[in-house]
């Protein structure tokens, strides 16, 4: 399978889809023998690279990723030597490969209710119509898409309509769903709509749902009053994981004893800032930006013992908090809450420390690679 990853930011579906096909996490080698080739002056991973990673014969192979963040490209970059920086908008569809998943997370700030909702009102909102481009002239049979749960209930529906007619229009039949990665092992509440669009006359698994959350599936023969009438579809309660807890990725900061019995999910991870937190005590509870009294997520600041942590967005900062005690989320903790190994952000590609307001931010923008794993076993091993 060839795929191409697009706002692919710290790797969160490259490393996703590497766990569903049990390849083994290795840094790229930067030995003369395996050093990534060079095509058109731009870095690729070469496929022998790739596969001498794979415990699995069936290895996908991304053939091309983009990043414009220079930070987020760096880390991209030091695990899978390769990641297009140019804007999105100035890259000439011709000059992607060809490929059979297409997978982009693509800018949510946008839509989202933390920031004003500008929608395609917003440069980063119309990136979409990029991924459409790119759809409309390569064709690949399959694509998933990443956005936040408000991208549902933006400009009364409107919006996830127009994605919605514009991917029917270009060929595929679609299906949705809302996801929590609190149900997927990671202890941090973030509900994010996930795409899977099948290229009309090809194979369809069955992917959604998963659990019980609101989920959706469209077909290309439906009018636009069906189309209205999915969007607006009522959501059913999730499934919830209780055994995703905040101890698992508690690590020492240097402040005492580890926190050893605790429940609770953290607080959504954000692309703006970190967190303060408690690091000792019997409980723990989630709480948003310490520094600033007012500030408010879902009209809430503090969370109680045994509930889903706030979710980390790129405007907040977090922590957890054990009713003497607050401190900051350290960025291992954070990168442990969006699925990644330790220290995945801690290094550039040309070795540089990477500043942890940065490692905040790009964990807060990540997708949680868990549940790209989940999706990714069901919709291509089905095929």
């Amino acid at each position: 399978m060839k795929y191409i990853d697009l706002f692919a930011g710290i790797g969160g579906f490259h490393y996703g889809i590497e766990k569903a096909f049990d390849i083994e996490y290795a840094p790229v080698s930067k030995k003369p023998e395996q050093e990534e080739r060079t095509q058109g002056g731009k870095r690729t991973t070469s496929e022998q690279q790739v596969q001498l990673r794979s415990r699995n014969r069936a290895t996908p192979l991304c053939v091309y990723s983009n990043e414009w963040d220079k930070y987020a490209n760096s880390v991209y970059r030091k695990h899978y030597g390769e990641c297009d920086q140019t804007d999105i908008r100035k890259v000439a569809t011709e000059s992607i490969p060809d490929h059979d998943l297409l997978c982009g997370g693509f800018p949510c700030q946008s839509f989202s209710i933390a920031g004003k909702r500008a929608g395609f009102n917003d440069t980063r909102g119309t990136l979409f119509f990029d991924i459409a481009r790119i759809l409309k002239e390569k064709q690949p049979r399959l694509c998933l898409l990443e956005n936040v749960k408000g991208l549902l209930s933006h400009d009364e529906g409107r919006t996830i309509k127009t994605i919605f007619a514009t991917l029917t229009e270009l060929g595929y039949d679609l299906q949705w769903q809302v996801l929590n990665s609190k149900d997927f092992g990671v202890p941090q509440n973030r509900e994010r709509i996930f795409i899977i669009g099948h290229l009309r006359g090809t194979p369809r698994p069955e992917v959604f749902p998963i659990g019980e959350s609101g989920s959706g599936d469209i077909e290309s023969k439906q009018d636009d009053s069906r189309t209205a009438r999915t969007v607006s579809a009522r959501f059913r309660k999730g499934v919830g994981n209780t055994e995703s807890r905040i101890v698992d990725v508690l690590v020492d900061a240097g402040q005492g004893q580890r926190i050893r019995s605790i429940e609770g999910l953290a607080q959504t991870l954000s692309g703006l800032g970190g967190g303060q937190g408690a690091k000792t005590g019997l409980y723990t509870v989630p709480v948003l930006t310490p520094d600033r009294l007012k500030k408010r997520q879902n009209g809430r600041r503090f969370k109680t013992n045994g509930e889903p942590s706030f979710t980390l967005t790129g405007q907040d900062i977090h922590g957890v908090f054990n009713g003497s005690q607050i401190r900051r989320l350290t960025p291992v903790e954070c990168e442990r809450l969006q699925g990644f190994p330790d220290n995945w952000t801690q290094y550039g590609s040309d070795g540089e420390l990477i500043s942890d307001t940065q490692r905040y931010k790009m964990c807060g923008n990540a997708v949680t690679t868990n549940v790209v794993t989940e999706i990714i076993k069901r919709l291509v091993f089905a095929l």
